[in-house]
């Protein structure tokens, strides 16, 4: 085959059009296929085991000493995390091999978690159905986030394997595959990276999707380009003093140490263009209270359900335990989340994009939370129970609507999402080559 030829192809594999995200089963299986297809250049093993025993899977492109490490599904609620490595893998393998370089994909850093979201990958990708699979685990049992020195908790087995791996591998590159529910798509950097935010701006706007301007994941970060954001040093006091979540104490910052770059790349399921305006908010301290005022009142009603929730062996049993601790996490969370709000931008003048985000985190938060208890709510019984399922399927509906129409939240493609993703990690060593 020509190089012409081989451009071509690879070229039609990014934008090929899958409809749906893999599952676990079915991602494993499409890597060893392509392991077995090309024993010349792609191998994969096994590099450690998650809390629940399942296999943490590596496949590796090609065998140069230049090493980009790619984590799929560091977030179980994210599966365009996995997706994106397995399109990755099969976008590298149609093209020839680049001299010095090799490629080590993550297949996903959080099986546990994803078994806990996998029932919506067999049904219709609708929004009310990935809420009735949700899980997303609380900060302390995200993997990628390791545990403070002197906290007296050790890291999950799965941190270790990647902190391992990146010890190994030493990369000059990590990219962390992340999607968020509603908002927009942007970049999350441990280091400058010349020449990026142009070519990411133009992929996203390829696959329709807004670039989200004033992030709320990146309060306080340098923002040298729309879209895109510098991590602040360790104990920068610009981050949100609400949320135990410190980039320094992270899975990110430990590839610093090889000189490696981080980039975390978010692409959202459905789109909110607002998120993309840097206009001045018309009435941003009126919005701002409002979306207080709402995230503390919905934390306060759920919070009261939590009471009716049936004791399931000591809460330490099956999805149970993880499942409570998340909300309770959540919960605990939301309400100093609105105060920090109030205490630092209320006098102030916010973007529309600023006021969309913080609108979307105020629907998003108990939506998530009344999903959960839900799913714990299942086997209770009794009036005060129902009524309390009642209640849950009331803040669901209800922040379902305003997802959707105060928001206008609308889905991207899966093929959409993917082939940004992908050219965003290709785009991402390019630059830094």
């Amino acid at each position: 085959m020509t190089d012409t030829g081989r451009r071509i192809r690879a070229l039609r594999t990014l934008d090929a059009r899958p409809a749906r995200y893999p599952t676990q089963a079915q991602a494993e299986a499409a890597a060893r296929r392509l392991a077995l297809r090309h024993p010349d250049r792609c191998r994969l093993r096994e590099v450690g085991r998650s809390r629940a025993g399942r296999p943490l899977l590596l496949l590796s492109v090609d065998r140069g000493p230049r090493a980009v490490l790619v984590v799929g599904g560091p977030h179980p609620n994210e599966p365009i995390g996995t997706a994106g490595a397995v399109r990755l893998a099969e976008v590298l393998l149609e093209r020839p091999a680049r001299p010095g370089l090799s490629w080590h994909l993550l297949l996903c850093l959080d099986p546990d978690g994803a078994a806990l979201n996998a029932g919506w990958l067999d049904g219709p990708l609708t929004m009310r159905r990935h809420y009735e699979h949700f899980f997303r685990p609380a900060f302390e049992e995200q993997p990628e986030l390791l545990p403070a020195p002197g906290s007296g908790r050790a890291p999950m087995p799965e941190s270790l394997a990647l902190t391992g791996l990146i010890d190994e591998l030493r990369p000059f590159l990590q990219c962390s595959l992340h999607g968020v529910d509603f908002g927009g798509a942007f970049v999350q950097l441990t280091g400058p990276v010349p020449g990026l935010a142009e070519r990411f701006a133009r992929s996203a706007e390829r696959a329709g999707l807004p670039l989200d301007v004033d992030s709320y994941d990146a309060i306080g970060w340098a923002s040298p380009s729309p879209g895109t954001y510098l991590m602040p040093a360790p104990g920068s006091t610009e981050v949100s003093r609400a949320l135990p979540d410190e980039p320094g104490l992270s899975t990110w910052a430990h590839a610093a140490r090889y000189g490696a770059v981080t980039a975390v790349l978010e692409v959202p399921m459905w789109a909110v263009d607002a998120v993309g305006d840097a206009r001045p908010h018309p009435a941003a301290a009126r919005a701002l209270g409002a979306a207080a005022r709402d995230l503390t009142a919905r934390a306060e009603e759920l919070t009261a359900l939590l009471a009716h929730v049936p004791a399931h062996g000591g809460g330490a049993g099956g999805a149970y335990g993880p499942l409570l601790r998340t909300a309770e996490f959540s919960l605990a969370v939301a309400p100093r989340v609105a105060e920090e709000w109030l205490e630092r931008w209320s006098d102030q003048p916010l973007t529309a994009s600023r006021v969309t985000t913080l609108g979307l985190v105020a629907a998003r938060v108990p939506l998530r939370v009344a999903s959960i208890l839900l799913r714990l709510l299942a086997d209770a019984r009794g009036p005060a129970a129902d009524t309390a399922r009642d209640r849950a399927r009331a803040v669901v509906s209800d922040s379902l609507d305003r997802l959707r129409h105060r928001f206008g939240a609308r889905w991207v493609p899966v093929q959409e999402q993917l082939a940004h993703q992908t050219r965003a990690v290709l785009t991402t060593a390019d630059c830094l080559l």
